[in-house]
């Protein structure tokens, strides 16, 4: 009688969180579906770059051409009611091109800052590894400390200020490996595959369907920059226990003394690794964070940020696969 009693009272527990996330869930969830009239397919892809803004960190999408990473960047820009721009990188693209430049005004005899369209909110920069070196470092002071410096004086960048860049990683004519201080800066580096074939064939069903429509027509703008502030302090609050941030600095400090790699990750890949599963739990409605979130973005946080040995590299060994030994050999925090 009372084992009986006891299953009829029995009720699972029940987590209630202690910060609110429900808005900042619907609001994800309402960008997934809009995304989801045009992309087909690419879900890794999509809640990564989400996971990004609500981080407040940039993304380098990587794939071979055609797996539409400048269209999901771009309509997943769509999707925010603030400012775009996208830069096409060229061989021949100086700095000035992009940040600025001053110009001589004849009315007041003084000279002028014209911005270039590096002041913006979200910036798409497509085959940013087609410019030179040059052009390259003139991004690495707007994207570390969101602000741009010329002729003494410092310019703010309106927030929130996130890159997406995209580069496709077979081609070799024409493009400059992008120096380690800038991958430094990317909170992610995401690798676009293939489509699978069920996801193909609806994709050109969909296109099929589409005729000659405006692809940003299809996309509603469902956050403002008011929001995407508030959402980027909600993750700030997000739980993190004291034994998951050793579990961080455990991983990150083995990338340093790892025989597999010649250069490890720096103590910004430990913060990008906390600020991203803090994201991630947000989104998957927890105010806490658990080591799965922490191990399913570690991967793309950190595999741009290593440089393998030479030894490895010509075994054939990757820094994903590196990465995975890492946080296999480390103790998961019960």
């Amino acid at each position: 009688m009372e084992e009986s009693q006891q299953g009829e009272d029995y009720r699972p527990l029940e987590f209630k969180n202690r910060i609110d996330l429900s808005q900042l869930q619907e609001s994800v969830a309402q960008i997934k579906t809009e995304l989801g009239r045009v992309i087909i397919g690419q879900q890794e892809m999509i809640e990564l770059l989400i996971i990004s803004i609500l981080a407040n960190g940039h993304s380098l999408i990587e794939g071979v051409p055609g797996v539409a990473k400048t269209v999901t960047a771009k309509l997943l820009a769509k999707t925010m009611n603030v400012g775009f721009s996208r830069i096409q990188f060229t061989p021949d693209l100086m700095p000035s091109d992009i940040l600025g430049t001053s110009i001589f005004n004849v009315k007041t005899s003084e000279f002028e800052f014209k911005k270039g369209p590096l002041f913006s909110n979200i910036i798409l920069i497509d085959e940013i590894n087609r410019a030179p070196a040059k052009t390259q470092a003139a991004l690495f002071e707007a994207m570390a400390e969101r602000q741009i410096t010329m002729d003494g004086l410092t310019y703010e960048m309106s927030p929130p200020f996130l890159v997406f860049a995209t580069q496709n990683p077979i081609e070799q004519e024409g493009t400059y490996r992008l120096p380690e201080a800038q991958l430094d800066r990317f909170l992610f580096k995401i690798k676009v595959n293939y489509p699978s074939l069920e996801e193909e064939i609806a994709i050109l069903e969909s296109k099929h369907r589409q005729k000659n429509k405006n692809l940003e027509s299809l996309i509603t703008s469902v956050l403002s920059a008011d929001q995407i502030a508030s959402y980027q302090e909600v993750i700030k609050e997000i739980i993190i226990e004291d034994n998951l941030m050793k579990y961080i600095a455990g991983i990150v400090h083995n990338t340093r003394n790892n025989a597999n790699l010649y250069l490890g990750a720096s103590p910004r890949a430990s913060i990008a690794i906390m600020d991203a599963s803090k994201a991630l739990a947000a989104i998957n409605g927890r105010d806490f964070v658990t080591p799965d979130d922490i191990k399913k973005v570690a991967t793309p946080i950190l595999g741009h940020r290593v440089i393998l040995t030479p030894e490895r590299e010509m075994e054939g060994f990757t820094p994903d696969k590196v990465i995975k030994q890492i946080m296999e050999t480390i103790e998961i925090p019960r």
